[in-house]
């Protein structure tokens, strides 16, 4: 079995064996872990008589496979990373359709005191400044990109993440969430994510609100002119359907213990 095999998602395997066509989805770990595409796909699916095969990973890697030509189409949340894939040649339009914010949690004790921090820079800083555990995804995913400009707008250099305090794991936004969890550790992660995880651990949102915590999410299908094998049509069949008033109705409507984990929205 191939890796790429092993990374399918349980979203893709449903009905495999009756489906006439193949669509790969390059996506986040947020948009996995979090629920959001067991809900949000199968309707496409069976419309257009297609399997989404989902290869979750981080935003860089993501648009890596967008690169290589072994993804269709990507749905990722790192819009500068995304802009530059497009304007590269690899995609064809950036589409936003849906958004959340990104969320500091922290244990329940808060010893670095972000809870009182004026703004995200300074949540930031004060974990610094406390050398409290934090746990960096550390992969280029939207996240750690995201993390990075937030250390970066706190005055924390590279060199000053170098002690124990920070650990960057290479993992998704789920085990990351756990990993923090276990070791009374901060870490930036995406609301949904956190909300589909929130009954399982200890850890709660220690800082929130700012707007620069922002984070949009955009669909790009792979340009053909560059990979000719991918498989533009149900490509923009899947754009147009994330946008579409039933896309956008399931966005809206996914909720997680009552709470709401994305909202649909377009340009």
């Amino acid at each position: 079995m191939t890796l790429l095999a092993l990374a399918l998602s349980p979203v893709a395997a449903t009905g495999m064996a009756e489906q006439e066509t193949r669509l790969l989805l390059a996506t986040t770990t947020s948009t996995e872990n979090s629920g959001l595409l067991a809900e949000l796909l199968p309707p496409f699916e069976e419309q257009n008589n297609t399997v989404v095969d989902v290869v979750a990973v981080g935003t860089g890697q993501a648009l890596e496979i967008g690169r290589a030509g072994d993804a269709d189409v990507l749905m990722v949340h790192a819009p500068a990373l995304e802009r530059a894939f497009v304007e590269e040649g690899y995609g064809v339009e950036r589409v936003y359709f849906m958004y959340n914010d990104f969320v500091v949690l922290g244990p329940p004790a808060d010893p670095a005191r972000v809870a009182s921090a004026d703004d995200a820079a300074d949540a930031f800083a004060r974990i610094a400044d406390a050398a409290a555990p934090f746990i960096s995804r550390g992969d280029n995913s939207g996240t750690h990109v995201k993390e990075l400009s937030l250390w970066k707008a706190a005055g924390v250099s590279d060199q000053r993440r170098t002690g124990a305090w920070y650990r960057e794991v290479g993992q998704g936004m789920g085990a990351v969430i756990t990993l923090a969890n276990e070791q009374e550790a901060y870490t930036l992660a995406d609301r949904g994510t956190f909300l589909a995880y929130r009954g399982d651990i200890d850890a709660g949102i220690a800082f929130e609100g700012d707007t620069i915590l922002f984070n949009p999410y955009g669909i790009i299908a792979v340009n053909p002119a560059r990979h000719p094998h991918a498989d533009a049509d149900l490509a923009q069949a899947l754009v147009d359907y994330l946008v579409s008033p039933q896309g956008r109705a399931i966005i809206d409507g996914y909720r997680v213990n009552g709470e709401q984990l994305f909202f649909p929205d377009a340009e």
